[in-house]
């Protein structure tokens, strides 16, 4: 049997993690017998040919797994558009005997690899009648098989849980803001970040509820009223009132009001300025979100993905649809590549429709999940109790040796409790404080501040 021939390519925007990915998928196919050849700067690099397209070994792939960005290149082909550039694309594979390939980008590359498939066929065809290659070239290789990995930060593609440089992005943002937090706080002062995420606000979402933000805007969710400006205001004079010394905003690079009119950070701190009578601040993190190294987590995710992608696609048969290898319930699974492009794709449209209750259900419903929390975490102070509410007394004590995020988890709980109109005690020091009763009630703003610390603020 002829040895199988596979081909890897980086394509759209850059992602902490391709290169792991990469690395992942070459030695996963030789160890499984196959050959495998590495296409520099994406679709351009298939369609020049020649040195571009490179036959790889075990040591070709030496030292990349922690290294940012993708050492093989991405770049945008406007020839690969062209039926004629495909054609070329096709006869530089067939010179090579590939005939599977794993693209490792977003929607639009995940796109063009689809298209690339379905016109093989015909590619040969025209190959062959010409003299390019041989009949007995095409006969060898009928069918194009392709697999998708997302590599995008902004986790906006349907049907995977998280795409490759997703954590990575949010590392950068939480560190960012972090520090962003010390110096508003120093200063009493507000400051707006802005964050990647065209048609996604996932990234300033869960950089919001990373970092204990006081407002957020995403595109999937604009406010839902046409005074937000005044809403908002409201909301970090009151925290204000109640002792808070610093004000975050986080919005992605798409917001928008509901009536779908752009909401830049100009407008945001052109408000803020205004309505609080103080100075603003605005930080657009841009692509240091994208660059360094890539998370642990990035590193196993795309290392996996890598290796399932090239288990598929030497399991692939000509009748399979093509296959996205992502993540549910941290678990890596397969799927329909196309049906997840369209829903992607659907979210967009939704949101360019004004459809924002669409565009929520068309995300997971860890997202949705997230922003219904959110929305109790930003409040000023809890919703008060119902009347003749039965009000609980719930106690939270940590217990063991403290780890990391222990302050966050107690900051939502009692958070969510007092919204809930209950009341919330602390312990501190574990079970010695609860059998020394040391109990105190807990207040909104007690636990300000939580989101960010280490260790264990009840000890």
């Amino acid at each position: 049997m002829a040895t199988k021939r596979i081909a890897v390519l980086t394509s759209g925007g850059d992602a902490q993690g391709m290169n792991a990915a990469v690395r992942a998928v070459v030695r996963t196919a030789l160890d499984k017998g196959a050959d495998v050849y590495a296409i520099y700067e994406g679709y351009q690099g298939l369609v020049e040919g020649g040195a571009r397209i490179r036959k790889m070994d075990w040591d070709s792939v030496g030292g990349i797994l922690q290294q940012g960005g993708t050492l093989i290149g991405t770049a945008r082909s406007e020839e690969f558009r062209t039926r004629e550039g495909r054609r070329t694309a096709a006869l530089n594979l067939l010179q090579l005997g590939v005939d599977r390939l794993v693209v490792i980008g977003g929607d639009g590359s995940l796109t063009g690899a689809d298209v690339f498939r379905r016109e093989w066929s015909s590619l040969l065809s025209e190959l062959t009648q010409s003299g390019e290659i041989s009949a007995e070239t095409a006969a060898e290789h009928p069918h194009l098989l392709i697999v998708g990995m997302v590599g995008s930060i902004d986790n906006d593609f349907s049907g995977t849980e998280i795409t490759i440089g997703t954590d990575s992005a949010l590392h950068r943002i939480t560190a960012a803001v972090d520090a962003i937090t010390s110096t508003a706080a120093s200063h009493q002062r507000t400051f707006i970040v802005k964050v990647m995420g065209r048609n996604c606000g996932y990234l300033a979402l869960y950089g919001a509820l990373a970092t204990g933000a006081d407002w957020v805007l995403i595109p999937e969710a604009p406010p839902d009223v046409d005074n937000w400006q005044d809403v908002m205001l409201e909301r970090l004079r009151a925290g204000t009132k109640a002792g808070r010394r610093d004000h975050i905003v986080i919005m992605a690079e798409g917001a928008q009001d509901r009536y779908g009119s752009y909401i830049g950070s100009s407008d945001v701190q052109r408000v803020l300025e205004e309505g609080l009578g103080e100075e603003v601040r605005t930080t657009v993190l841009g692509h240091v979100q994208r660059g360094g190294r890539p998370s642990a987590y990035d590193r196993n995710l795309a290392t996996l993905l890598g290796y399932e992608a090239v288990i598929a696609i030497l399991e692939a048969k000509p009748e399979d649809d093509p296959i996205l290898v992502g993540t549910k319930a941290n678990r890596i699974i397969r799927l329909p590549l196309m049906e997840c492009v369209q829903k992607t794709r659907q979210v967009a449209e939704a949101i360019n429709a004004k459809d924002y209750e669409k565009a929520m259900a068309l995300r997971s419903s860890g997202f949705k999940d997230a922003f219904s929390t959110l929305k109790t975490m930003i409040r000023a102070l809890p919703h008060p109790p119902e009347p003749g509410q039965r009000r609980f007394r719930i106690a939270v004590f940590n217990a063991g040796a403290p780890a990391p995020g222990m302050n966050t988890a107690g900051r939502v709980a009692i958070r969510l409790g007092l919204d809930q109109g209950h009341i919330m005690l602390g312990v501190s020091n574990g079970f010695e404080g609860l059998a020394e009763g040391q109990i105190k009630e807990l207040e909104w703003t007690s636990v300000s501040g939580w989101a960010s610390l280490g260790g264990s603020m009840l000890g």
